[in-house]
C-alpha cells in the first residue's frame, strides 16, 4: 500500500507542475489590464505604470512565471488585489460554504443514486427502467441555472418555505444552516443522482450477466442477497469511479449555483476574482482546486485495491 501511495503521488508531481502552468497562463489571456482596475479609469499613465511596477506585471511572463514557482514553493500563494488579505486566508474563509454544498450534495446524490441504477438494472427494458433513465436523463441535461431560478420562485417567493439566498453556518444555527444549502443542494445533486444512476445501471448489468451471479442462484441464495452481495459488491469499482468524479464535479459545479442563491463560496469568490481581474486570487484557488481533484484521483486509487484485490498497479 505505502508503494503504491508513493507511485501515485509521484505520478501526480507533473499534473500539479501543468495544472500550475496552466493556471498562470490562462488568467493572463483574460482581457483587461489588473492595473488599470487597481489604479482606477481615471488615473494617468504614470499611476498606472506604477501599479504594474508594483505587481510584477512589467517583467517578461517567463520571469513572472519563475517569480511564482518560487513563491509556490515557499507556500505562498499570494494575495488577492481586490481584498487585501492572502489567498489562503480569503479560501479558509469561504471553503466551509462549498464543502458544505458539496458534502450535502453527495449525501443525497450516492443513496437515491445507487438505488436507482440499481433498481433500473434489475428491472432492466421494463418501464421501471424506463422511467428510471428517463428522469436520469432529465436531470444530466437540465440546466442548474434555470433550474435554480425556478426553484427560486417556487420554493422561495410563491411557497417562502425556503430562504431565497444568504447562508448561516453551521455552528450559529444548525436549522438555518440547512434551510439555507438544501435548496441548491439538491439542485447540484440533480445532475449527480442522474450521472450516478446511468453508471450504476451500467455497472449492474455487466455484474448481472456474470456467471458467479448465476451460480448464487442456483445454489439457492434469495434473489436480493444474489443481487446485493454478489453483483454489486463487483460493480463497485465502476460505481466508485462515478462518485470520485462525482466529488470534483460537486466542488467545482458549485460556481454557479452560489452566484444564483448568494452564497459566499469558493466558486462565488474566483468570480469576482474574474471579474476584478484578481490575477493571484483566481491563479491561487485554481491550484488548490487542482491539488484537490489530485488528491480525490488518489483516494479513488486506494479504494481500488480495498474493494478488489485483483486491481494490480505497475
Amino acid at each position: 500500500m505505502s508503494r503504491l501511495i508513493a507511485v501515485r503521488v509521484l505520478q501526480a508531481v507533473p499534473v500539479i507542475l501543468i495544472v500550475s502552468v496552466l493556471a498562470f497562463l490562462l488568467i493572463t489571456l483574460l482581457p483587461g489590464d489588473p492595473a488599470v482596475v487597481i489604479a482606477g479609469d481615471q488615473a494617468s499613465p504614470e499611476a498606472i505604470a506604477a501599479v504594474r511596477h508594483n505587481l510584477g506585471l512589467d517583467k517578461p511572463l517567463i520571469e513572472q512565471l519563475g517569480i511564482w514557482f518560487i513563491h509556490l514553493v515557499q507556500g505562498n500563494f499570494g494575495s488577492s488585489l481586490m481584498l487585501n488579505q492572502s489567498v489562503l486566508s480569503a479560501m479558509g474563509e469561504r471553503l466551509p460554504v462549498t464543502l458544505s454544498l458539496a458534502a450535502l450534495s453527495i449525501l443525497i446524490t450516492l443513496p437515491v443514486g445507487i438505488f436507482a441504477g440499481v433498481i433500473a438494472a434489475y428491472y432492466r427494458q421494463t418501464w421501471v427502467d424506463t422511467l428510471v433513465m428517463t428522469l436520469a436523463l432529465i436531470g444530466v441535461s437540465a440546466p442548474a441555472f434555470w433550474i435554480a431560478i425556478l426553484s427560486i420562485l417556487f420554493f422561495g417567493v410563491y411557497l417562502r418555505w425556503l430562504p431565497t439566498s444568504g447562508y448561516m453556518p453551521f455552528l450559529q444555527n444548525p436549522a438555518l444552516w440547512l434551510r439555507s444549502l438544501v435548496l441548491p443542494a439538491l439542485i447540484l445533486s440533480l445532475f449527480q443522482i442522474g450521472f450516478l444512476a446511468r453508471m450504476t445501471r451500467s455497472a449492474m448489468l455487466e455484474a448481472l450477466g456474470q456467471d458467479f451471479v448465476r451460480t448464487a442462484r442456483a445454489k439457492g441464495l434469495s434473489e436480493w442477497k444474489a443481487v446485493g452481495k454478489h453483483a454489486f459488491r463487483n460493480a463497485l469499482i465502476l460505481i466508485v469511479t462515478a462518485i470520485g468524479i462525482l466529488l470534483s464535479t460537486a466542488i467545482g459545479g458549485s460556481v454557479v449555483l452560489e452566484q444564483v442563491f448568494a452564497l459566499p463560496g469558493v466558486g462565488r469568490l474566483v468570480v469576482q476574482g474574474i471579474l476584478a481581474r484578481d490575477y493571484p486570487l483566481v491563479q491561487g484557488v485554481m491550484l488548490i482546486y487542482g491539488f484537490a481533484f489530485v488528491l480525490i484521483n488518489l483516494a479513488v486509487d486506494l479504494l481500488y485495491t480495498l474493494l478488489d484485490p485483483r486491481v494490480r498497479y505497475d
